[in-house]
């Protein structure tokens, strides 16, 4: 699976998950967050392509969520395999 099309099935994820996603500028990696009443992933628009799914993985990876589809699963654990999450 090209990594276009990981970084959108992250994305779904995130969404279907009932986070807003937001790419933003600034001096930080991102993460999820709590605004108000609203469940935010904020991700570093200027980052590549590789640290935006990293960002998004590891938010999916904490929040471990029951029902992941098989590929979402792979991403993860590719992503852990190469000891990004630590």
């Amino acid at each position: 699976m090209k990594k276009t099309a990981q970084l959108a099935l992250l994305e779904k994820t995130i969404k279907g998950l009932g986070f807003s996603l937001r790419y933003e500028k600034g001096n930080f990696l991102g993460g999820e967050c709590r605004l108000r009443t609203d469940n935010v992933v904020v991700v570093n628009k200027f980052m590549p392509l590789e640290g935006k799914l990293y960002t998004l993985a590891r938010v999916i990876s904490r929040l471990n969520p029951p029902g992941l589809s098989h590929d979402v699963t792979k991403i993860i654990d590719k992503l852990a395999a190469n000891n990004l999450f630590s």
